[in-house]
């Protein structure tokens, strides 16, 4: 599988999580990193499947509820469920899947963690330590959420841009970089910037 759509499926999986109101972890990165970067909390019953299988998305969803992370090569295999992470670094203001999130990608820099928050049914993503991105559980365009997991896999900005979102500097004030995404508005903080959308229904 490409990594761009490992993102659209697990993004797709994490929004009926936050919808049904629950909370779940996801981290994808290169198989060979995880390696002594977790423990199982249950024994493995269902291991090493592509996420591209027919009827995996259910199972995925039911497996990513259980405590502890599931965890996902960037070749699309699930590697484990129920994981607990063994990095950490604390989120203020927020609990410990977060810290595990930020931990793990800080820990692992090539690799990107879903967080489904179930207090405000939020999405987080991680990467390098830090949030990047935060949305809703709504649907948007299909170009833009295109957009969306071809910008977590590549990191390139212009791709946003190519979905027609235009940017209008804001200064300086912003330290790391942070996309939010709403049901129906679009907004990228950069320390450069601020892109922004609306979208008609």
């Amino acid at each position: 599988m490409k990594k761009k759509e490992i993102y659209k499926k697990i993004l797709a999986i994490a929004k009926l999580i936050a919808r049904k109101k629950q909370g779940a972890l996801f981290v994808i990165g290169p198989e060979k990193k995880f390696k002594g970067t977790y423990e199982l909390l249950f024994p493995q019953v269902i291991k090493d499947y592509s996420i591209a299988e027919d009827g995996m998305d259910k199972i995925i969803e039911k497996l990513a509820t259980l405590d502890g992370a599931v965890i996902i090569s960037d070749t699309g295999n699930l590697l484990a469920y129920g994981a607990k992470l063994k990095k950490s670094k604390p989120v203020q203001g927020y609990g410990t899947k977060h810290a595990a999130a930020s931990g793990i990608t800080f820990f692992i820099k090539n690799s990107t963690a879903i967080v489904v928050s179930e207090e405000v049914n939020w999405i987080r993503v991680f990467q390098k330590g830090s949030i990047i991105l935060e949305m809703d559980s709504s649907e948007r365009p299909r170009p833009v959420e295109d957009k969306i997991a071809s910008y977590l896999s590549t990191g390139d900005k212009a791709l946003l841009a190519a979905a027609g979102i235009s940017v209008a500097a804001i200064g300086s004030a912003m330290v790391a970089p942070v996309m939010i995404v709403g049901g129906t508005y679009l907004a990228i903080k950069t320390a450069a910037g601020l892109i922004k959308k609306k979208f008609s229904n």
